[in-house]
């Protein structure tokens, strides 16, 4: 049986449309048992995203960028967060619209990239979907300084890290973003060979 034949939208409230949207929506869910369950849910919605992860296999280097985010910052995290080049779609074909962010935050302008996993980030309550893709680069790739773009409230730090100084990052808390937790689990196993087999 079909998602849409165990779900039947009951009603959906708007709350708010602006960059995003905020709405309630009931629904009636029919569950692996037959019964059917009345639900109520609170629903964000900002549009799809992309991110990339910038590397280098012959100096064992990846690109990062590290930015203010306010949502984390009211959730009592008091530092900058590092994190993967990434940017909403807006429309734009993922593959162009990738490339371009990674442009305009890292200053990096790559020319192949590669689509590897998508993800819903928050999906009991965010539609949102990330769409993350690898490149390769090389340190004639860069072509501006970055940072973003200011008419965008963008302040951005570009961080050229070693591989496994990004992977030790995950785990002693200075990486906490689930995109590029995901990005750099993804490189570990498909793109770097362990430092010490390495050639």
């Amino acid at each position: 049986m079909t998602l849409s034949k165990r779900v039947s939208i009951v009603d959906a409230t708007l709350h708010h449309e602006a960059w995003s949207s905020f709405k309630t929506v009931t629904v009636d869910y029919r569950r692996s048992d037959g019964q059917w369950q009345r639900q109520v849910r609170e629903i964000y919605d900002c549009g799809h995203g992309a991110a990339i992860l910038l590397y280098d296999t012959h100096r064992r280097t990846v690109i990062m960028t590290r930015q203010f985010r306010c949502a984390q910052f009211l959730d009592n995290c008091d530092e900058l967060l590092i994190e993967a080049p990434a940017g909403m779609l807006d429309g734009a074909v993922p593959e162009e619209r990738i490339k371009a962010e990674a442009e305009e935050e890292t200053g990096y302008r790559v020319h192949t990239v590669e689509r590897v996993l998508e993800a819903y980030m928050s999906p009991g309550a965010v539609t949102q979907k990330v769409i993350c893709f690898v490149a390769p680069y090389t340190p004639q790739d860069r072509v501006s300084v970055g940072g973003g773009l200011i008419e965008e409230g963008e302040d951005i730090e570009v961080l050229e890290l070693d591989f496994d100084q990004a992977m030790a990052m995950i785990g002693n808390g200075q990486i906490r973003d689930g995109k590029t937790i995901m990005l750099l689990q993804y490189a570990a196993l498909n793109i770097f060979k362990p430092a010490s087999s390495s050639t």
